[in-house]
């Protein structure tokens, strides 16, 4: 009777220390290893979209002209002027790439400054929550970074002051949205979209494959979840 006592009371103890473990676990250790994937994450969009044909050479990312202007585009290649069509799609992708490297130290600011309350909310989340997490802590100045570097690539192409002549006024017309009436403000949106997009698939390969990031603080952590 004594030994199943103690039997017992060793079970109860070991479920306790579990207990804290796991609660441990939820605060510092998980904390800790979120950001880390933030960071690892961040990282590797920023750098796979940062150099040349970051986005050009990238179907998933790489910026076309607007779908409301593709009938315009269609046009200019018919009477012969595919050259400048190529021109301005090449120019807008070219001007992302440059401006996306402007994003890291905002990124990592952002991972710093997440609180215990952030990183339980992600871990619990899907597999973009830290994504969203990013779009709603970044977006804003990451954009002003991204907008005056779209500018001074796009001035160099005349084009790109055509562009915004003729999608203004079609825009007044209904024809094309408000957003994509402007060539920089439309490549700043996509570049923070292609850069979201690369962050989610990030995220999404770390939490699929904790063992394959290389960092054991992360295979204990979205382990952890798995069970």
């Amino acid at each position: 009777m004594r030994r199943i006592a103690g039997i017992v009371c060793g079970l109860v103890l070991s479920a306790q220390a579990l207990a804290v473990g796991l609660a441990d676990l939820s605060n510092k250790d998980a904390a800790a290893g979120l950001k880390e994937a933030l960071g690892k994450g961040a990282e590797a969009a920023v750098a796979q979209l940062g150099k040349r044909d970051g986005f050009m050479g990238d179907a998933r990312v790489k910026i076309p002209l607007p779908d409301s202007l593709r009938a315009g585009e269609k046009m200019m290649r018919t009477f012969g002027m595919g050259k400048q069509a190529d021109e301005l799609v090449e120019t807008m992708n070219r001007a992302a790439e440059s401006a996306v490297v402007e994003a890291r130290p905002i990124l990592v600011n952002a991972v710093k400054s997440m609180s215990f309350a952030d990183a339980k909310e992600i871990l619990a989340g899907g597999d973009d929550a830290a994504t969203q997490y990013f779009k709603r802590t970044t977006a804003t100045p990451i954009g002003a970074k991204f907008l005056p570097i779209v500018k001074k690539a796009t001035a160099k192409v005349q084009l790109a002051d055509k562009y915004n002549q003729f999608a203004g006024k079609a825009a007044k017309m209904g024809l094309v949205d408000e957003k994509d009436a402007n060539l920089d403000s439309y490549v700043t949106q996509k570049a923070l979209d292609g850069l979201y997009l690369m962050i989610a698939e990030q995220e999404k390969a770390i939490r699929k494959d904790p063992v394959g990031s290389g960092s054991k603080l992360l295979q204990t952590v979205f382990g952890a979840i798995g069970r």
